[in-house]
């Protein structure tokens, strides 16, 4: 199972986001500004560390580390999972989105996170997930 995991994750990270795909009227609203240390990253520490922390499963198989802004920055080591200013070209968001296939869903194995978690994030994404 381990192997196909990083096989697909490999995969799915070269072949980048599904194109054309729209998004979602929530996600079109600007908001007000999204701090990555008081928005995104409490959503990171409740719904990801668990797996994607130094030593865990996830920073294991993918290399992805959600505990600090420079491992989220760092990405994967089969590349970037954000693309600052752009959150439909991010791979992060394709996969929390659930565009992947089954087995790379994240959080795997788990519920989708709310799509107003998922917002926080896209929105910090769009205005060029800053480290603030």
């Amino acid at each position: 199972m381990k192997k196909r995991y990083l096989v697909a994750l490999a995969v799915a990270v070269a072949a980048g986001p599904l194109y054309g795909l729209a998004p979602t009227g929530s996600a079109r609203a600007a908001g007000g500004p999204v701090s990555f240390k008081a928005d995104v990253q409490p959503i990171f520490q409740k719904n990801c560390v668990s797996c994607h922390t130094p030593g865990g499963e996830g920073t294991t198989a993918s290399g992805l580390d959600l505990t600090s802004y420079e491992g989220v920055m760092r990405g994967t080591k089969y590349g970037p999972m954000i693309v600052p200013g752009d959150p439909d070209y991010s791979n992060l968001m394709w996969l929390l989105d659930w565009h992947a296939s089954p087995q790379l869903r994240m959080p795997h194995n788990k519920s989708q996170l709310p799509a107003a978690d998922r917002d926080v994030i896209r929105n910090w994404i769009r205005q060029g997930a800053k480290n603030n």
